[in-house]
């Protein structure tokens, strides 16, 4: 028995990549697209993919996916990004698991990062592992307005293939969106009641370089690896700075 799979993706401004996203996915059973208000040719280009199309306003980037999931007609998912793209390689093995009765309700993806240009193979950027194929009966996306990932407890298969991400356009622009999301980071971490202190603004970057760079083997990736991780580090640092001046400005009040 063959499962249908719907794939869905939510899109605001998303022309520079949207059409190699849903060429990867012209294959799916169905696409379901949510878009937040899209004033570039985002929406022109998938409607040669699919016609079914929803606004929403933006809600944060979990209740946005878990949304779109409600508009499927099939009960397992492939929730994909609008600057990601499926390798052959994964498409095969995806379609081969639901072609059977699938041993998993959940998939875990390996997601390729690319940056400065490379795709990163090691460090951070590889492999990025991450749940994007479900059965929809059994998992569903978290309430989280940022780093939002799929709830499922049991036990999660893997599928060889990679999930290619093509997230940096340029260190400036993605420099501006981690400022935005360590922004958003900190706020969660502070409406939770999380305090912090010196020791982990200094301590979280400096763990997460020697794990990355040294035993996950970042170096390998060249000068991209680097700054890929020097920027993670820096990301680390700056949320923890963030939620001690949300904490102090509440100790002034």
């Amino acid at each position: 028995m063959a499962y249908p799979v719907t794939v869905t993706v939510i899109t605001l401004n998303a022309s520079q990549h949207i059409r190699q996203c849903l060429e990867s996915v012209r294959w799916a059973d169905e696409i379901v697209i949510v878009d937040s208000g899209s004033t570039d040719d985002t929406l022109t280009i998938a409607r040669e993919f699919t016609d079914r199309i929803v606004h929403r306003d933006w809600v944060g980037y979990g209740p946005q996916k878990q949304f779109a999931v409600s508009w499927a007609r099939h009960d397992w998912i492939l929730g994909i990004d609008a600057d990601e793209s499926l390798s052959s390689e994964l498409v095969g093995n995806i379609r081969r698991v639901l072609q059977e009765s699938p041993p998993f309700y959940a998939y875990n993806l390996r997601r390729c990062n690319q940056f400065m240009g490379r795709w990163l193979k090691h460090g951070e950027g590889y492999p990025d592992l991450v749940l994007r194929l479900f059965d929809r009966r059994h998992a569903r996306w978290s309430d989280d307005v940022i780093h939002e990932k799929v709830i499922y407890n049991g036990h999660v298969g893997e599928l060889a293939g990679d999930l290619f991400h093509r997230s940096e356009n340029g260190i400036a622009a993605y420099l501006e969106k981690q400022n935005h999301y360590t922004s958003l980071q900190a706020e969660k971490l502070y409406e939770q009641g999380v305090r912090t202190g010196i020791a982990q603004l200094f301590f979280s970057p400096a763990v997460r370089f020697v794990k990355f760079y040294f035993i996950r083997r970042g170096f390998l990736d060249g000068l991209p690896g680097l700054v890929h991780i020097m920027i993670g580090c820096f990301n680390s640092f700056i949320k923890y700075a963030k939620l001690m001046e949300l904490n102090r400005r509440t100790k002034e009040r």
